[in-house]
This record gives structure tokens, sequence and C-alpha cells, in this order.
């Protein structure tokens, strides 16, 4: 008498060809899952009003003083140079005791360096100067 423990067909020892995607579903899906969590969280700031671009046409006053910087940072009254922030700031200090105080408008060009218009608010802010404008060349209309 034989006994059969198992067989013998060569259709279990076949190599399985198909591929497994449970795993490739599992990581997925905890991705989805992590992505869920963190995008209300990256959204969510501290709430602020970001300024808005807009043109708007200052009239040019006689009173207004007009201070322009260079590319080489020189700064001009007008067109007159001045050579130094103490002249610069003395000049304001008696446009600051005017009544009403007039506007200084800062003219400077797009390669100076930021010192050169510190200086002029250094200035500005010693002479005790109220308004200050920045003159720019408005945005191209498309």
């Amino acid at each position: 008498m034989a006994m059969n423990v198992g067989s013998s067909s060569e259709e279990d020892d076949a190599v399985i060809s198909a591929i497994n995607t449970t795993p490739l579903v599992d990581v997925m899906l905890v991705l989805l899952i992590i992505f869920l969590i963190t995008i209300p969280v990256v959204t969510t700031a501290i709430p602020v009003t970001l300024p808005k671009e807009r043109v708007e046409v200052r009239e040019t006053k006689p009173e207004n003083v007009i201070i322009s910087v260079d590319q080489q940072s020189n700064i001009f009254w007008y067109e007159a140079r001045i050579n130094d922030v103490e002249a610069l700031t003395e000049k304001l200090k008696k446009v600051s005791a005017k009544k009403p105080q007039p506007e200084v408008q800062i003219r400077g060009d797009f390669g100076a360096r930021y010192e050169g218009v510190g200086k002029v608010l250094l200035a500005c802010q010693r002479a005790g100067i109220v308004k200050v404008a920045f003159i720019t060349e408005p945005p191209p209309l498309n």
C-alpha cells in the first residue's frame, strides 16, 4: 500500500510572475493621509493684508522738495549736489519748519545702492520730516 503525501505536480513549483501591489497601495495611502494632515497647517498662517500695486498720479507741487540719488549714490537737492548728510539735514530742518510741511520726494536710480537712499531717509528722520514719498516709474500697460 502506497500513501500519497504531497502532490508532485509541476504547477505548485511554478514562479508567480504577477506584481504584488498591496505594499505599494499601503505606502500611497499613508502618504495621502500625511498630505491631508499637513496641507491645512501649511496654508494657514498669520493673517496679513498684503499691499496691492497701484498707480497713483502725484501732482508735483512747487513746495515739494525733490531729492535725487544717482547710480554712484550721489545726493542732489533738485539739481544741486549735496556733499554730505549733515548739509542735507540742515537744509531739511529749514524745510520742516514751514507750515504746512512740504513733502520730500526721493527719486532713486534703479541701479543705486540702498546706502544713498538710506542716507536721505536718515536725514529726513533727523530733520523731522513727516511726509516722504518715493517716485517710481509706473508699471507698463499691457
